[in-house]
Formats: structure tokens, C-alpha cells, sequence
């Protein structure tokens, strides 16, 4: 049987991590960009298509810009760009809400509403 990779069948409900293997925040304020890092999560959680991913990652270097700090977002920039591919099993892959292997894509009518279902987050997207 052949299970199409762009689009995976079922969602898991929405979890983040926080700012994965990065830090949350700085020494002194621990939790300083971590709500930029929860957004961002909810974003790669449903995945979409690769324009919405670069989205995402850039609304995330603006959060954490905005915060204070501009050296670090371009370091997690870089870090997303790079670890957050779909092609990688990780539990932090654009798209790590659905069954691995999941590809770019639009969400059909019937994964978005799969979306609404399990956001038990109030967390606000970035990209919307």
C-alpha cells in the first residue's frame, strides 16, 4: 500500500517544547523569548507548505528581535532553517504534528479542521 508523504492522515494534539535544544531565554531572564519559540512550535506543529514555513521562521526571528535581541534570532534563524526540515524523523520537523514522512503542502479542508480540534493551545500563531 502506498501512503502519499505530502499529506499524512491523522494529527497529533498540539505540543511544544519550548525553544527545542536552544535556550529559552537568557541568564537573567530565563523565559525571555520562549513565548516566540511556543508560536513558533503551533506553526511546525500543522506544517504547510514551504512559503508558510518561511513565514514562520522569519516571524520568529522578528519575535525574538523584538524582545531585545537580534544577534540571537539570527542565530535561531539559522538553527530552524537548517534543523527544521520535514525530511528529518525529529520531533521538532516542520510538520511534526502528522505522521512521518509529511512533505510541504496546503492542508486540505479536512486537516485544518483536524487543526482546530487539537489546538488545546491558546498560543497565537506567528504567521497568522
Amino acid at each position: 500500500m502506498f501512503i502519499n508523504p505530502v499529506m499524512a492522515d491523522t494529527l497529533s494534539p498540539f505540543t511544544s517544547d519550548g525553544c527545542s535544544a536552544f535556550p529559552d531565554g537568557t541568564f537573567e531572564q530565563s523565559e525571555l523569548w520562549l513565548v516566540c519559540c511556543q508560536k513558533h512550535d503551533y506553526d511546525y506543529w500543522k506544517g504547510g507548505t514551504f512559503d508558510e514555513r518561511l513565514a514562520s521562521d522569519k516571524a520568529l526571528l522578528a519575535c525574538v528581535a523584538n524582545v531585545g535581541q537580534p544577534q540571537i534570532a539570527l542565530l535561531m534563524l539559522a538553527g530552524v532553517r537548517v534543523g527544521g526540515t520535514p525530511y528529518l524523523p525529529t520531533k521538532f520537523r516542520w510538520g511534526y504534528g502528522w505522521s512521518y514522512p509529511r512533505d510541504y503542502g496546503a492542508l486540505t479542508d479536512d486537516e485544518r479542521k483536524q487543526v482546530e480540534l487539537l489546538s488545546t493551545s491558546p498560543i497565537v500563531p506567528l504567521s497568522e
